[in-house]
């Protein structure tokens, strides 16, 4: 089990290092291609549209055939993806380059599905999805750095070392990765239909509500996300190197919050509800602070949103594993991409918009989204907790 834990969060941090070299670049590669603010937004937004078609039918599929064949034709699409965005000559070439990576993205879902598979028990389920978030704070030390000195040379050098990385990681899983699902469901129905599982999942009133939170916090990381080097850029005068730096900054805090602080802190105090009740909380006023169009305070809501997305990720995804079957477990984990796509799809297009009207709405959208989620959380544990009060008075009774 250590040999798989070890090989499959390897896996993903050699694909968190490549998105971490390309994501603070990515602007002003698509930039030198005479693209607008709106088009590079654009570009986050048609991979997330692919994602959403491609990630609840890749769930089911490693639920049908196993996780290490499904993983390994989603790295191979992210290779391809980028080999393709590394050589274009046109903007309609980084939106094929995009498509190619989008359509087969299932590699950190997957990934999740594996980790999931060997968990004894729940919180050994969140340490071990946690760990794939601390794969992500590394890789966005490593990856940022990375991408920061090599765009020194050429803003389409670092999409090249990408791409390198990416097939290197198909190697890797080719040749080390065991399969993790024992359980295999050969009897289930694929479907390529996106909506489909998405109504199965509206129908679950249990893992609903989850559902819609985390659509709402998806939509404030990736609002700020798809224009954190452009609003750099805009309201400070900083380029791709200080986008990089700020980058490697959110990972050593998402990295120190995932290996040391949610197995040894927050999972040994608090229960997985509080958590999430209260991050969402102070990721939303964290939000707020950065949209201040004041340096130091920007450092300062940067600081809070990274420590509490990274404790977020790995316990509201955790949550919605926890209310499924452990047969649908990769179907389930599909459906939380799915709406995890969709968010990452309407809100690029959403700050596109807004931040040519003012670079600093997106960011200020991101906080509303988190209360958004807030409310929804809180309204779920009063509804929790009334049930719970119907059900003693009944049993009394």
């Amino acid at each position: 089990m250590k040999k798989i834990k070890i090989v499959v969060i390897f896996t993903v941090l050699i694909n968190v290092i490549g998105m971490g070299i390309i994501i603070p670049v990515l602007p002003h590669y698509v930039e030198s291609f005479g693209a607008s603010p709106f088009q590079v937004t654009l570009l986050f937004s048609v991979f997330s549209l692919c994602s959403f078609v491609s990630s609840p039918f890749l769930g089911a599929l490693s639920d049908r055939i196993g996780r290490r064949p499904v993983l390994i034709i989603s790295i191979l699409s992210t290779a391809l993806g980028w080999l393709v965005f590394a050589s274009a000559k046109s903007i309609a070439f980084l939106f094929i380059g995009r498509i190619i990576d989008g359509i087969a993205a299932g590699n950190i879902s997957t990934a999740q599905s594996s980790l999931v598979d060997i968990s004894k028990d729940p919180k050994e389920r969140t340490h071990n999805i946690g760990l794939i978030g601390a794969a992500f704070g590394i890789g966005f030390i490593i990856g940022p750095l990375i991408g920061g000195l090599l765009s020194s040379f050429s803003t389409s050098v670092p999409f090249w070392f990408a791409t390198a990385l990416a097939f290197i990681d198909v190697i890797i899983a080719f040749l080390f990765l065991d399969e993790t699902n024992t359980e295999l469901n050969k009897n289930s129905k694929l479907e390529w239909n996106p909506l489909l599982p998405l109504k199965r999942a509206v129908m679950n009133k249990l893992i609903l509500p989850s559902l819609f939170a985390w659509f709402f916090f998806i939509m404030a990381a990736s609002s700020i996300q798809s224009i954190f080097a452009l609003y750099l850029d805009s309201a400070f005068g900083m380029g791709a190197f200080a986008a990089g730096m700020f980058f490697t900054g959110m990972g050593s805090i998402i990295a120190l919050n995932q290996i040391v602080a949610l197995k040894h802190f927050w999972l040994k105090y608090f229960s997985e509800p509080a958590i999430e009740f209260w991050m969402v909380l102070i990721s939303g006023i964290g939000y707020l602070i950065m949209g201040t169009h004041f340096l130091a305070f920007f450092i300062i809501g940067i600081a809070i949103t990274a420590f509490g997305q990274s404790v977020l990720r790995a316990v509201m995804t955790s949550q919605i594993v926890g209310s499924s079957p452990k047969e649908s477990q990769g179907e389930i984990i599909g459906i939380a991409n799915s709406v995890q796509s969709v968010s990452m799809t309407l809100s690029p297009l959403i700050a596109g918009i807004v931040f040519s009207i003012k670079d600093n709405i997106p960011i200020f959208l991101s906080g509303l989204y988190m209360f958004v989620a807030f409310i929804i959380i809180f309204a779920n544990r009063r509804k929790l907790v009334g049930m719970k009060v119907e059900e003693n008075v009944s049993i009394t009774s």
